[in-house]
């Protein structure tokens, strides 16, 4: 690993992990000796970083020269923790981790005062019935969203039908009871939702869509208006 990417590591797991954290700690986390955690910590104090502490005792963050600093209003921080705290419940294993570590960095931008707000947010999340876990790479498929690359999915539809698509994958949609992606199947030359558990794999094709995302999306959005009432929203099943 390089030196650059260890230190931006070690930076996120002081800011995470509760205080006083020992170079113990973080070496086993980081898998490098307790000489290197030395090291790296008075390189990130040369950079500016105000971490308190020494060998034997622990380290705190007091400081984070990394991240410029942060205030919101209460009632923005209720908002922005309960719209993370939903995100780690529903979302897969990568995006609960990613609502993590965003909540982690958003932490240490606070002052202490916000920080202590934020620990304790009145608005809570708990949902009973989860969407049920994909078993394809969720991750792999956001990024081949981001790419605006064409996929081969093999899906098993409601009546139990396994069929072949090739489909250009347009966005997400995280419903009460499942996840749904939204795609142009080149099929049925027309929009589809295909729920994310059915999916039983998919190829990468090399084949760009690119720069058609944003246009077939306002169609979609377009074909949605013109179906449903003008008191109805969500999607269609």
């Amino acid at each position: 690993m390089a030196k650059s990417d260890r230190l931006f590591r070690l930076l996120h797991l002081i800011r995470g992990l509760r205080p006083p954290v020992t170079a113990a700690r973080l070496a086993a986390a980081m898998e490098v000796s307790e000489r290197t955690i030395y090291r790296d910590i008075d390189s990130l104090r040369a950079a500016g970083a105000r971490i308190e502490g020494e060998a034997g005792l622990g380290y705190t963050m007091t400081e984070d020269p990394a991240l410029p600093p942060q205030t919101f209003s209460q009632i923005e921080l209720e908002a922005l923790m309960l719209g993370l705290a939903d995100v780690n419940q529903r979302g897969d294993a990568d995006l609960a981790q990613a609502a993590n570590d965003a909540l982690i960095k958003i932490l240490a931008t606070l002052p202490e005062r916000q920080q202590r707000q934020a620990m304790h947010a009145v608005n809570l999340v708990h949902r009973f019935n989860a969407p049920p876990q994909a078993t394809i790479d969720m991750t792999l498929l956001r990024e081949a969203m981001w790419a605006e690359e064409a996929l081969d999915i093999g899906y098993r539809d409601l009546q139990d039908a396994r069929t072949q698509r090739r489909i250009y994958p347009l966005a997400l949609s995280y419903n009460d009871r499942t996840v749904m992606l939204l795609a142009w199947c080149c099929k049925r030359r027309d929009f589809r939702f295909f729920h994310v558990t059915r999916i039983e794999g998919y190829e990468q094709t090399g084949e760009s869509f690119r720069p058609r995302r944003v246009a077939l999306l306002r169609e979609f959005i377009e074909q949605l208006k013109a179906r449903c009432e003008p008191s109805q929203t969500g999607f269609p099943s």
